[in-house]
């Protein structure tokens, strides 16, 4: 499969190397940065292009893997290629590729970081197409980096990036909250390592609503008051405690 990126950031970088090493041709990389596009473009061992003039028209799938609000200005630059031009994101509707033929939605759901490597066998890999023949080439090249591939459409994608937003996002931040109280007292936050990750485990074979636990699923309000006089030189953080507090307590309680 000749395949061409659009894009050269984090999600360009794992896709490109997931369907590079399982042995596809990358014909481009692209990137309004043409130091950016051959950074990339070095590892995929493709040519680097800065102006979609230059485009490789018969490649077999072009990935748009830029910013959200950047996707509708490279359409005019898509239009009558030979194959299916696909998008990464899972917040953008499949219509942003207005007037294209062959178009889809190639979304992994994943959390992606150039500096870490990522095995991508397990990472769901979300499509969307406007044809049968347009979802044949994304489930192949899908099926080529992971075992979990789902068909959903534009709102249930929208939907699942919320959820992912929350679940993902919004964690990590959190993390970085916990990090910054313990450094500000001198503690170090590996103690906090094995808690977060049999956290993670326990969902693994439980809905998260029943294994909730602290201070706030017991009620208890002594500890919360506690917790809270803590945080007198942080009123931002006591806004976001009293605000999880009360929503756990509202769903528990």
């Amino acid at each position: 499969m000749r395949i061409v990126f659009l894009g050269s950031g984090n999600v360009a970088t794992h896709l490109g190397i997931a369907l590079s090493t399982s042995g596809q041709q990358i014909t481009q990389v692209w990137s309004r940065s043409k130091a950016n596009a051959e950074h990339l473009a070095e590892r995929l061992h493709a040519p680097a292009i800065d102006d979609l003039s230059s485009l490789d028209r018969n490649a077999d799938l072009y990935l748009i893997a830029v910013k959200d609000d950047v996707i509708q200005d490279l359409v005019p630059f898509l239009q009558h290629l030979h194959g299916v031009v696909a998008h990464t994101s899972g917040a953008t509707a499949i219509d942003v590729l207005q007037g294209i033929e062959n178009k889809g939605v190639f979304y992994p759901l994943q959390t992606f970081s150039k500096q870490k490597a990522l095995d991508l066998s397990d990472t769901p890999m979300c499509l969307e197409a406007n044809s049968t023949a347009a979802m044949q080439v994304l489930e192949a090249a899908a099926k080529l980096i992971s075992t979990a591939r789902y068909t959903l459409d534009s709102e249930q994608r929208k939907v699942l990036h919320l959820a992912a937003v929350f679940a993902c996002n919004f964690s990590n931040h959190l993390y970085h909250l916990g990090h910054s109280l313990l450094q500000a007292r001198g503690l170090d936050f590996e103690i906090l390592k094995p808690l977060i990750a049999e956290t993670a485990r326990k969902i693994e074979d439980a809905v998260p609503f029943d294994v909730q636990t602290g201070p706030a699923v017991r009620g208890d309000q002594e500890t919360m008051v506690k917790h809270l006089r803590l945080l007198d030189d942080r009123p931002d953080l006591q806004e976001i405690y009293k605000t999880l507090s009360e929503s756990i307590k509202k769903t528990h309680l």
